[in-house]
């Protein structure tokens, strides 16, 4: 059975199961649990040109089927990733996608330059952090910035270039086509959920940022719908994100129209969750006589 799938010609994973950014930190501690080297990729936490402190604390709370962060970001720069953590990835044979973001044009350009570097296979670009109080999003929002930012970026950078998308535009069709056309090799879709918590003991708001992102089997539905919507009008890969569990979660989204999930949350609560749902998928491929996973993607049956 083939579990392999394909980004771009140079890039091929192993198997469609990468971690989501933001959940992973930099792979030491998760490393210390498996092997990361049965990953289909590993992605780092957002970089940001320099480095970044986060939102106050405290910036993570769990809510019914799912969990809101306001980490704010926080980073050690790209710099300093490049220089002390990638080392430690490169040992694995696992393609590196480091994910990046800024405040400005200016930054995003500078920090995708950065990391054009050996050792990494792919950059994804943020455009759709919901916790921080300026840039991120905005470039998510608007189809033309967002076509003039991807094709200031692809003109950086020779490595794999994904962009990742916010759920919360009126169309995310024209984003997608927006980055598409801008050069984007991949789509990352979607980001968290705006949303917040209350403390009604205290009457305060439970994250130090009072609001934050929505993550978590909360938001799998609308991620679906999202992955569909965006499969029907571009050519280029999707790597879906949002709720993802187990084996059958992955199937899903793959027959919505995904190349690849990333796993995120479900991560925090069962570290081993990634070995789990890579043996599920090859069992459901034996189950179902699949000579290649690739058969799933995009054969969603509306009829």
């Amino acid at each position: 059975m083939d579990t392999s799938v394909r980004i771009t010609p140079s890039l091929t994973l192993k198997n469609p199961v990468l971690n989501a950014s933001g959940t992973f930190a930099y792979g030491e501690e998760f490393s210390e649990i498996f092997d990361l080297s049965v990953l289909g990729g590993i992605v780092t936490k957002g970089l940001s040109l320099k480095p970044k402190k986060g939102n106050p604390t405290p910036r993570i709370c769990e809510t019914p089927c799912g969990l809101i962060n306001a980490i704010g970001l926080e980073n050690i720069g790209v710099d300093a990733f490049v220089e002390e953590k990638l080392p430690f990835l490169k040992q694995f044979g696992t393609p590196v996608f480091a994910n990046f973001f800024g405040s400005s044009e200016d930054e995003y350009v500078l920090a995708a330059h950065s990391l054009d570097v050996e050792g990494i296979s792919a950059v994804e670009m943020n455009v759709s952090c919901p916790n921080v109080k300026q840039g991120g999003i905005e470039f998510g929002k608007d189809p033309k910035v967002l076509f003039s930012l991807v094709s200031m970026v692809r003109r950086e950078t020779g490595k794999t270039l994904l962009v990742k998308l916010s759920p919360m535009v009126t169309d995310i069709r024209q984003m997608a086509l927006a980055a598409q056309e801008a050069g984007a090799d991949a789509i990352t879709c979607a980001n968290t959920i705006p949303a917040m918590a209350i403390d009604e003991t205290t009457w305060r708001p439970v994250l130090g940022n009072i609001t934050g992102g929505l993550s978590g089997p909360a938001i799998k539905p609308v991620a679906l719908k999202i992955v569909w919507d965006v499969h029907q009008c571009v050519q280029i890969p999707i790597i879906a994100s949002g709720g993802i569990t187990t084996y059958r979660d992955v199937v899903q989204f793959l027959l919505a129209g995904a190349s690849a999930v990333e796993v995120g949350s479900a991560s925090l609560r069962d570290p081993f969750c990634f070995t789990g749902i890579i043996q599920g998928i090859s069992d459901y491929m034996k189950k179902y006589s699949l000579a290649a996973v690739t058969d799933l993607i995009g054969k969603l049956k509306t009829c």
